[in-house]
């Protein structure tokens, strides 16, 4: 595993909260926490959806995404989850990252300040470059579209 410098600002608004973290020595993502005022929680009605600031600004180096995903616990409890899973983070955008969080319960969810709301994971970026030809090549799935190929668990024939 490699480490990189990400530099980061924290804005006003999240001071006093802590920097994301990794909760272990092998977790890929780091949380987010909410940074919204103690005395104003947010409020997510079933169905809802609202972007909640982080207080974080960064500056991702060039070649590297910063993909913001739900965290398992507030999805799996809660039915709380990002709405544009995952939202991307571009490497030379500066501004204040921000959450976009959706209810799909049943329930109403408060976010209170500090609330770890979503995890980040910083990875390296591929573009590709377009090459125009006339015909793929073959594959063992061919044209086959959504659902080709079925969902029961298939096992290899063994020589």
């Amino acid at each position: 595993m490699s480490t990189i410098s990400l530099p980061v600002t924290v804005l006003s608004h999240g001071e006093g909260l802590p920097l994301p973290a990794y909760a272990t020595a092998s977790s890929a993502g780091m949380d987010l926490h909410a940074a919204i005022p103690a005395d104003q929680p947010l409020m997510l009605a079933p169905g809802a959806w609202d972007l909640v600031p982080t207080g974080l600004a960064m500056a991702l180096p060039d070649g590297f995404e910063a993909q913001v995903r739900p965290r398992s616990g507030l999805a799996a409890k809660h039915a709380v989850t990002v709405l544009n899973a995952p939202g991307t983070i571009d490497a030379d955008y500066r501004g204040e990252v921000k959450v976009i969080l959706i209810n799909h319960g049943s329930q109403p969810f408060v976010i209170e300040r500090g609330m770890r709301i979503a995890q980040m994971v910083v990875a390296p970026v591929v573009q590709a470059a377009w090459q125009s030809c006339a015909e793929l090549p073959s594959s063992e799935r061919g044209t086959g579209g959504f659902g080709s190929t079925g969902t029961s668990a298939t096992v290899a024939a063994r020589p």
